[in-house]
């Protein structure tokens, strides 16, 4: 499995780049948020890799600039129907923050205003991973990563301090949901708090 390349960029299609490593050229497809921070042809890269194989197809590179990208989309495609173009596809629509805050909050038609996308995959993706999504890290495109909870002199301890990092990974401010932790139950599973909170917020 070829997990990351560095090399020269030899083409670009603007769907599929060819990257010369020591004379042998790999094709790669590409995300969009990738393609929009390549170097001219001719200039060097370095590149995380999801390796695919089906059956009875040709191995199939796609690359990304992030690993965080790279992971989300690897999340996206264990859902079914969710194939690795679908997932570029879903990467393209929604910056990565605004995605991860889609899918835990149930948010069936922002999901489907990504192209191939309908009803029935939006709702697989808020179903299958609505739990997992949380964990993910949620950095906007160019951006850096959240601090974690336990870097912040606020957050609270526990099962709510893991509901307060989720809530700070999906874009939220400490201001807006600050008096929802203080009236939840530390006792229930995080998810549940982490639902209860979304609803909480999504009816403000």
């Amino acid at each position: 499995m070829i997990a990351h390349l560095r090399g020269l960029l030899a083409e670009n299609d603007a769907e599929t780049i060819v990257v010369d490593v020591g004379g042998v050229g790999y094709q790669v497809w590409i995300s969009a948020a990738t393609l929009g921070g390549l170097p001219p042809v001719g200039g060097e890269l370095r590149l995380h890799v999801h390796s695919h194989f089906i059956k009875d197809e040709p191995l199939r590179l796609y690359g990304f600039a992030d690993a965080d990208e790279r992971r989300l989309f690897q999340t996206l495609i264990d859902v079914q129907g969710v194939g690795p173009r679908v997932g570029l596809a879903i990467l393209a629509g929604l910056p990565p923050s605004e995605l991860v805050r889609a899918i835990a909050g149930g948010d069936v038609a922002r999901l489907t205003q990504s192209k191939g996308v309908g009803r029935k995959i939006a709702e697989r993706l808020t179903v299958e991973l609505r739990e997992k999504i949380t964990l993910l890290p949620a950095a906007a495109r160019g951006g850096t990563l959240p601090a974690s909870p336990s870097s912040r002199p606020t957050a609270p301890t526990g099962p709510l301090g893991d509901v307060y990092g989720a809530l700070v990974a999906l874009g939220f401010r400490p201001n807006e949901f600050e008096a929802l932790l203080a009236e939840m139950d530390a006792a229930r599973p995080t998810a549940d708090l982490v639902r209860q909170a979304l609803a909480s917020l999504r009816r403000r």
